[in-house]
């Protein structure tokens, strides 16, 4: 099993510098890590710094919470891809969902598929707020609204990835949509539980540890 291909190498630091983005992206080129996940200020820079090694540029938007606007998240997105992002790592709202605003939930997450073309989106659900059947209905929605795959968590709230809530995006989106884990990876079998659960991809911090 080739770890390294299923690695987002993440960065989502407020106090990241460049010299620290610049480690990432020569650390993602040494050890051919999928792509470099960052916030979308650095979009314009790692494109460069990837250009010609086929490591694709993540962003995230309306991060960590997802309680902003629409627009905003649309927003960010399309100037994301505009410097550069070939994905788009997006944070569901997570107070619509919980208070069963699903149309809104769906057209939030719609808005910033539309907006980040040709680009995929991946949706994040925050697993750690949410019930077994708000999870569901989070994978649901993102599949209505068009993303690319769903994701377990930011890593910046209560908790990160776990094998059992793999299991249940997995089983709720089949082969349709792919799933992403994220938060708290910390070493190799970790990792590999988690692909073997069902996690197309890996959001890591620690990608050389991990390795």
């Amino acid at each position: 099993m080739d770890i390294a291909n299923y690695i987002d190498h993440t960065n989502l630091k407020a106090d990241a510098k460049e010299a620290d983005i610049k480690r990432y992206c020569d650390e993602a080129k040494q050890y051919h890590f999928h792509s470099i996940c960052v916030n979308s200020c650095w979009a314009k820079f790692v494109s460069k710094e990837l250009e010609g090694t086929g490591i694709t540029t993540c962003c995230v938007v309306g991060f960590p919470l997802g309680a902003m606007v629409t627009d905003a998240k649309a927003y960010e997105a399309k100037a994301a891809v505009r410097d550069g992002a070939g994905e788009v790592d997006m944070v569901i709202n997570v107070g619509w969902l919980r208070d069963g605003k699903y149309d809104a939930v769906r057209e939030d997450i719609k808005a910033v598929v539309e907006a980040a073309k040709p680009a995929i989106v991946k949706v994040i659900i925050e697993c750690c707020l949410l019930t077994d059947e708000e999870k569901v209905k989070a994978c649901e929605l993102s599949e209505e609204a068009g993303a690319a795959f769903v994701k377990t968590s930011t890593g910046f709230s209560t908790g990160g990835a776990t094998v059992a809530d793999v299991k249940l995006m997995k089983k709720t989106v089949g082969d349709r949509l792919k799933v992403k884990a994220s938060g708290g990876i910390h070493t190799p079998e970790e990792a590999r539980a988690l692909i073997e659960a069902g996690a197309d991809r890996l959001g890591v911090s620690a990608g050389t540890k991990v390795l």
